[in-house]
């Protein structure tokens, strides 16, 4: 990019996640340069989906507790979402989706369609979420799916029929990013 040069990363934490403030020169259209200073977090990309029953008309979402969301508005700290986790290591997005959906809602998937990749928050996180969508039936539930204990996960599946998802959006009981674009998605697309 001809327009940005002198990149400096200055860690700033590299706790559960990274945070960098990267110090840069950014040539605006007027032609003038200046020194610029923005903090990155970066935790990774991350696979969501929405597992969806044509029959039943039903999804499969989660509910759990999210401490950003507590910061910002702590009289509903407790998030309803689409099933989601970070990329690990060499995995793909269809590997780590196929994972987390065993994991967290204890559900045996065996492919997925990956119909959306996005930036949720492009201001601040580097994080690219890898959005997928399949449909699910009751002789794939294979556990009682709630989280990983090692990943001090305590997740509440919520299985409902998909027009109330839409209503729970449309009242903003649902206001996680991730969940609403697949929600749209399958809106759009007829998917229930």
């Amino acid at each position: 990019m001809k327009s940005l040069k002198n990149i400096e990363h200055i860690n700033l934490s590299n706790d559960w996640a990274t945070l960098h403030r990267i110090d840069y020169d950014f040539q605006f259209k007027n032609g003038q340069w200046k020194r610029l200073s923005r903090e990155t977090y970066n935790r990774g990309n991350g696979a969501a989906i929405l597992l969806y029953n044509k029959d039943k008309g039903t999804v499969i979402l989660t509910r759990q507790f999210r401490m950003p969301i507590y910061e910002n508005d702590t009289k509903d700290s407790m998030s309803i979402e689409v099933c989601a986790g970070a990329i690990d290591g060499n995995d793909s997005p269809l590997e780590t989706i196929i994972r987390e959906t065993e994991e967290e809602v204890g559900y045996k998937i065996e492919n997925a369609k990956q119909v959306l990749t996005a930036y949720t928050s492009p201001g601040a996180l580097t994080e690219k979420m890898y959005l997928f969508v399949t449909e699910y039936d009751d002789s794939m539930k294979i556990n009682d799916g709630g989280g990983l204990e090692s990943e001090h996960e305590e997740i509440e599946l919520i299985e409902i029929p998909f027009k109330k998802a839409i209503r729970m959006m449309e009242d903003e009981e649902i206001i996680d990013a991730k969940t609403i674009m697949l929600l749209q998605y399958a809106q759009i697309h007829k998917l229930l």
